[in-house]
């Protein structure tokens, strides 16, 4: 009796033995599933990063600008001026802004049967008193009634509200009025790119090389610029370097059909991309 029960504690323990043996054995593999897993994963988050929806509140505005001390808060559509103050909401029409030759400013002007205001925006880099968060823009707001009493003036700071629709990936399909195909690149992929409004970046493939830039937007202009590349050489990269040079040169788009067009004012359509899902 006492044999078989130091043969059976043995029995045990060498059968515990080898079940740690085989799961110490076994934790190289579980490392590598592992590594696998992260690598999809960061993938992934890399995906979803490049196609984040878009951050910031869609209102219709085109411009925004908020003050403290007193707080007051103006956004800019294309029917209407509106101004919120602590004792006030004020709304005029929309009218075109009145743009200083010498310098970055804008400035509308608006009379209506209440209400004389001027906006005057400036590009001028301002900080947010509070937050402490830096904008594009310096903005200065002053009204007053139509019936008399002293003029009313803020400052503070705003910024652009770029355009929602840009917020996609683009393939190129015209440069310059002609159809462009992937022989016109060397058998390569068309250039592309995908446009992020949440910070004003794009980034994609110019024809032989990867790109990164940012986006100057104010209402109807569009500007890519800061425009970084790989140095990767191909056979041929006349048509990448004209793609570049068409690319830097836009200052206005239009987006419709799927479509985002490029021009300047010395040429329509230097560049057509096509939406892509």
């Amino acid at each position: 009796m006492k044999n078989s029960l130091i043969l059976g504690l043995a029995t045990v323990l060498l059968f515990g033995c080898v079940e740690k043996k085989k799961e110490e054995t076994s934790e190289p593999e579980a490392t590598e599933v592992s590594a696998e897993i992260t690598t999809d994963t960061i993938q992934t988050e890399e995906k979803k990063r490049e196609m984040e929806p878009i951050a910031i509140n869609i209102d219709g505005s085109y411009f925004k600008a908020t003050g403290t001390e007193p707080f007051w808060g103006l956004k800019i559509y294309g029917d209407k001026v509106e101004l919120q103050t602590m004792e006030d909401t004020i709304q005029t029409p929309h009218t075109e802004p009145i743009k200083a030759q010498d310098s970055n400013i804008s400035m509308y002007r608006i009379q209506t049967e209440a209400t004389l205001m001027d906006v005057i925006i400036s590009h001028k880099e301002c900080t947010n008193a509070m937050s402490g968060e830096v904008f594009p823009y310096t903005v200065t707001v002053s009204y007053k009634n139509t019936n008399g009493g002293e003029t009313t003036v803020y400052e503070g700071c705003g910024s652009y509200i770029t355009d929602y629709r840009l917020h996609d990936i683009w393939v190129l399909e015209e440069m310059k009025g002609t159809p462009v195909s992937k022989e016109d690149f060397d058998g390569r992929e068309l250039p592309n790119m995908e446009i992020n409004i949440n910070d004003n970046r794009f980034s994609g493939f110019s024809g032989c090389n990867r790109m990164t830039g940012s986006l100057f937007y104010e209402q109807d202009v569009l500007r890519f610029t800061q425009i970084a590349s790989t140095r990767m050489a191909c056979p041929s990269m006349v048509k990448e370097t004209e793609f570049l040079t068409a690319l830097q040169a836009g200052t206005t788009y239009k987006v419709e059909n799927n479509r985002l067009f490029l021009s300047n004012p010395s040429e329509e359509n230097l560049l057509v991309f096509k939406k892509i899902d």
